[in-house]
């Protein structure tokens, strides 16, 4: 293909003189047809400068050599990132040291990755890559045949001014640095996907877990108000609600942040639809809950699982609770599943029972992850 363009005038602007480039010319080198191109669409390259006039001079080879080592910097710290995040211990343990420098390791790794992927870029830029300052004039319109045949010349010349080509070892240090990056993005992905994070873990626990006795035994946890006393059946009218904490020390505290639980009193009618709600494989996240509700009471927890927020405006007309953060909206009845706004998660539910003494206690912990997660992703 044959393009006519306008020749220089010496200055760097382009001047009436014709200039055929064609394109499928061996013997027309790739940065003429670039220049050509560039005259048709009204730019000018008024200076080209190469970094080095000398193509593979010691000088080069040297600045090759540098950045070629901070790409396998990259390759080494982000191949530590992805070791790090399968091997080393991060469930918390009582006097764990190791424990605790997980996270630290895993922001040390990736950020030094990601430093010297930016100094390798950077410098391959400023250092290798030739000077270049070009004008070009405003037009408008769509583009003709030529220019899209030119375009995809200056976009291979480009690649071919990377040097990749005759620096064969700055591509291989790249691919070789790279490509752990590639698998740092996708291991935090992936590992979640693998195995509950969730599982036998004292950090997802909350207050309501069964306390241990000295003897080997366990003893539920009751229900009580922020003052610490334990609260009764009758002490919650048909229709009503309470705010109910963990009867433990702090329980009603920020020490047990995740804790607070709305105790509902349903009307008969509307607790029999939650009661069949609650059977096996009816719930939005699949638990067994034929057996969480006493009577005719139910509880969630109040902790919304889209943000985070207290989902806490119960309105009893719908038996739909609130949350007034973002406005997501839970059914009672059904499991506390979202019904409206951005929430995607039910509510987790609260297993009840009575004591011997009459009083509200906790068959177990919740058997869903409180509030907002990396696990139950929307």
């Amino acid at each position: 293909m044959t393009v006519q363009t306008t020749g220089s005038n010496g200055n760097g602007h382009g001047s009436s003189v014709p200039e055929e480039i064609d394109y499928d010319d061996p013997r027309t080198t790739r940065f003429e047809k670039v220049k050509a191109a560039a005259r048709q669409d009204g730019v000018d390259i008024v200076h080209y400068e190469p970094q080095f006039p000398e193509r593979g001079s010691r000088l080069e080879k040297r600045m090759s050599r540098s950045v070629a080592f901070m790409f396998l910097l990259v390759g080494l710290f982000g191949t530590a990132f992805v070791v790090l995040y399968i091997v080393w211990p991060w469930r918390y343990e009582q006097g764990d040291v190791m424990m605790k420098y997980y996270t630290p390791l895993l922001g040390a790794t990736l950020g030094l990755a990601l430093l010297f992927l930016a100094f390798a870029i950077l410098t391959w830029g400023k250092k290798l890559l030739p000077k270049e300052v070009s004008i070009q004039d405003r037009h408008d319109g769509g583009a003709p045949e030529g220019d899209r045949r030119a375009v995809g010349q200056t976009l291979a010349y480009m690649v071919e001014e990377l040097g990749v080509k005759r620096r064969p070892l700055l591509g291989l240090a790249a691919a070789a640095g790279l490509a752990p990056v590639a698998v740092v993005v996708a291991a935090p992905l992936v590992g979640g996907l693998i195995k509950n994070p969730h599982a036998d873990n004292q950090m997802f626990t909350t207050g309501w877990s069964p306390i241990k006795e000295p003897n080997g035994g366990t003893r539920l946890v009751r229900l009580t108000r922020d003052d610490g006393t334990p609260i009764r059946p009758a002490d919650v009218s048909a229709g009503g609600q309470m705010t109910v904490f963990p009867g433990i020390p702090e329980g009603a505290t920020n020490a047990h942040a995740d804790s607070p639980t709305l105790l509902i009193h349903l009307r008969p009618d509307d607790a029999a639809v939650a009661r069949a709600n609650n059977v096996k494989g009816t719930g939005h996240d699949k638990f067994d809950r034929s057996d969480f509700m006493y009577g005719d009471y139910i509880a969630y927890s109040k902790i919304c699982t889209h943000a985070g927020c207290p989902a806490s405006l119960y309105e009893q007309q719908t038996n739909r609770l609130l949350c007034p953060c973002h406005q997501s909206q839970f059914l009672i009845t059904d499991n506390a599943k979202p019904v409206f706004g951005p929430a995607s998660r039910s509510l987790p539910q609260l297993p009840l029972d009575v004591d011997e003494e009459g009083y509200f206690v906790a068959r177990s912990d919740y058997q869903a992850t409180v509030g907002p997660d990396f696990w139950e992703r929307p």
